[in-house]
């Protein structure tokens, strides 16, 4: 239940030069410092390329966490996708990237702060293109299972079931999320009880969508949305 969500085995870039290594320089810090206090300076030298490289693609620290932020969300998705592509059943691609989701987030806390917290979210709270678009690659998955009968029926993504089916996200993404975060930070545990702990709250979970998913008002949005 703690594999990283930044593995370099995993990582999609496979083209980009500098942009890339210096993402993955990011990635690399994030991952075992589990923090983003880190200079451009010191991704540079790590990437092997002067200090001022960064620049070149970077107008700055927060754009580069939005990039490093969006391939968190591609790995991520990746990590969801590979665990249910033996599935049939919509229920079980739904609770198996349930289970993919809370590994990724034990597995690098500081990755997953980055991509789900609010230190990227601007002024108007308003998240970067490149991590909303990532995120809402992300989100189409879960629409996935949930329209081809996760909740026990078939609820066809189209317009007119869109907030009925963004109300079943925000109750699977606020359980997995606070669980997640509930792990991250001790407040549930002991370790070796994770896997049982998530299999339990998630079945629960399900089971109660099955009964009841929440009416959402009008106007509001399960995100981030890919407008600004």
């Amino acid at each position: 239940m703690t594999k990283d969500i930044s593995s370099t085995q995993q990582r999609p870039y496979h083209h980009g030069g500098l942009h890339r290594a210096i993402v993955e320089a990011a990635l690399d810090v994030l991952s075992e410092a589990q923090t983003t206090e880190f200079s451009l300076r010191e991704l540079a030298r790590r990437a092997g390329v002067s200090h001022n490289a960064p620049y070149k693609h970077f107008a700055d620290k927060r754009e580069l966490l939005a990039a490093v932020s969006a391939v968190g969300f591609e790995l991520l998705a990746k990590r969801m996708a590979e665990a249910i592509k033996e599935l049939d059943s919509p229920r079980e691609r739904l609770a198996a990237m349930a289970r993919a989701y809370v590994c990724g987030g034990v597995g690098n806390p500081a990755l997953y702060r980055l991509m789900f917290g609010g230190y990227l979210a601007g002024q108007d709270d308003g998240r970067p293109a490149i991590e909303r678009t990532a995120a809402y690659n992300m989100k189409a998955l879960i629409v996935g299972a949930i329209s081809d009968g996760a909740l026990g029926r078939r609820i066809p993504s189209i317009a007119e079931n869109a907030r009925e089916i963004d109300g079943a996200i925000l109750v699977f993404w606020s359980q997995m999320h606070g669980l997640t975060l509930l792990l991250v930070d001790r407040l549930v545990g002991p370790d070796d009880k994770v896997a049982e702990l998530t299999e339990s709250v998630l079945q629960g979970m399900l089971d109660g969508l099955m009964n009841c998913i929440p009416a959402l008002p009008a106007g509001v949005w399960v995100g981030p949305p890919l407008a600004g």
